[in-house]
């Protein structure tokens, strides 16, 4: 493993293609690892996307990576990519604190979560812990621990959230392979913010343990920068794990099935604002490039509604009682300690009745069933992936405006946790002030390989977005 790479090559490596040089002997994993660990301690300092990095950990597993390699005996598919997990999700030999002053303070875990294993186990160098608001309850990510996390295409703006570091470190590539969650759009929100891409797969096809509070609402997923190498990754996450209770037996299939030659027989909805949403212009014009692209590759593109009204209430008063779960957990010191904004939140919670929840329960049954009609008709459906462009951070909200929840200008995420459909952000575009833009592609319930072969497709024909150098 003896061919010269420079650090600006290896910084636009994806993981197939580091995987392709590993198989040549071309490229060592030491090389690579020390690489993204040297550009982390000069980048990290600008957006604060890591919690934790685990830098001996790394080397130490990126050498054996190595040995295994020379003996042309790779541990599995994933084996010396650099990889980061987010501060949600329990790691062996790592902090976890959720982005919390009520957390125990550094104390590293002695137990992997399921994703967590499953990376590990498939030989991925897990070089640290991305950055969450506290409990991931919020779409920006900034948290009383860690402080603001901040964009790489402008660091004085949010790269959104609640995925926010795994989304700025994609975007630089500090690590290849990034795991992200979404319970009501914390994948897909930072995604187009960062100009990276991510999918939502349909619930209980990545395992989740310790559950979130956030129940079924949450779904485990991929952040990276090209759509095949979050197929690579969900050839890993997606496996049966015992200790998660609503996993059941998910249906397993190769997610690098490579995508048809064109879209030729699909049928695609196109929705531009799901009849209720305002849309900055310049995103709609980006979206609509990016469909007119999908009519190009043989599609037929129906412009339609899928004829629901705007279901906030339905996911507030889910959201908000499973905020009020965390209370329960903490003595009233600690509560002292939390974001006032999630405080306000779980108060919310608490004064939600058994009545308004089980409305919220039905509401989302029939939405889900609604949505599950819909796709009788289409293969998937195509909207902007956020109405509005990232905005300062530290905030919220964009400040000076109407909103006045995260959820408010998240409107096209949180319905499909609602309806645990599969739906992935791909980059499309920039707007006007050269920051990215998202397409959202959201599929049939367990038809998630429709949407990562369209993205894929897609991909191919738009430009790759790099955050410009600073």
């Amino acid at each position: 493993m003896t061919a010269s790479f420079s650090s600006s090559e290896l910084a636009s490596l994806t993981a197939s293609e580091a995987l392709a040089l590993f198989r040549r002997q071309a490229l060592s994993p030491i090389t690579l690892v020390e690489d993204c660990l040297s550009r982390i301690q000069r980048d990290n300092p600008r957006v604060n996307a890591f919690s934790h990095v685990a830098t001996e950990q790394a080397l130490e597993a990126a050498r054996a990576s190595e040995a295994r390699w020379l003996a042309g005996a790779p541990c599995g598919p994933l084996d010396g990519i650099p990889t980061t997990i987010k501060d949600l999700t329990l790691t062996r030999g790592m902090p976890t604190r959720m982005g919390s002053m009520t957390s125990p303070a550094e104390a590293a875990c002695e137990v992997d979560a399921p994703i967590s294993q499953h990376l590990r186990d498939a030989g991925a160098v897990l070089i640290g812990k991305t950055t969450s608001p506290e409990f991931g309850w919020k779409g920006v990510t900034d948290n009383p621990l860690h402080g603001i996390t901040r964009n790489p295409w402008d660091a004085r703006l949010t790269p959104g959230g609640s995925s926010g570091g795994a989304a700025a470190a994609a975007a630089l590539n500090l690590g290849l392979l990034h795991q992200g969650s979404d319970a009501g759009g914390s994948i897909r929100i930072p995604c187009s913010f960062t100009g990276t891409f991510g999918i939502k797969p349909t619930f209980g096809w990545v395992p989740q343990w310790p559950a979130s509070a956030m129940s079924t609402l949450s779904h485990l997923g991929p952040i990276t920068r090209s759509a095949e190498d979050s197929a690579l990754m969900l050839n890993v996450l997606a496996q049966a794990d015992a200790r998660d209770g609503y996993l059941g037996n998910p249906r397993r299939f190769d997610w690098l099935t490579p995508p048809p030659p064109n879209l030729k027989g699909w049928r695609i909805a196109f929705s531009r604002d799901l009849g209720y949403v305002q849309v900055a212009p310049d995103i709609t014009a980006n979206v609509e490039r990016g469909v007119g692209l999908l009519r190009e590759l043989g599609a037929t593109v129906d412009e339609v509604d899928p004829g629901f009204d705007n279901p906030l209430g339905t996911f507030n008063t889910l959201w908000f009682a499973g905020a009020s779960q965390m209370l329960e957990r903490l003595d009233e010191e600690q509560q002292a300690r939390l974001d006032p904004g999630f405080l306000d939140i779980a108060h919310r919670g608490m004064d939600i009745s058994m009545r308004d929840y089980l409305t919220a329960c039905r509401e989302r049954e029939r939405l889900t069933a609604h949505m599950a009609q819909f796709h009788q008709r289409y293969d998937l459906l195509i909207t902007p992936t956020m109405p509005i462009s990232p905005f300062e951070a530290g905030h919220n909200v964009p400040p000076g405006g109407a909103f006045q929840d995260w959820m408010d200008w998240t409107p096209f995420s949180y319905p499909f946790n609602l309806t645990q459909q599969p739906a992935a952000s791909l980059p499309c575009g920039l707007d006007h002030q050269g920051l990215p833009v998202g397409i959202h592609l959201v599929g049939p319930k367990y038809q998630d390989l429709k949407v990562m072969q369209a993205a894929r497709l897609l991909e191919a024909h738009l430009p790759r977005l790099q955050p410009p150098a600073n």
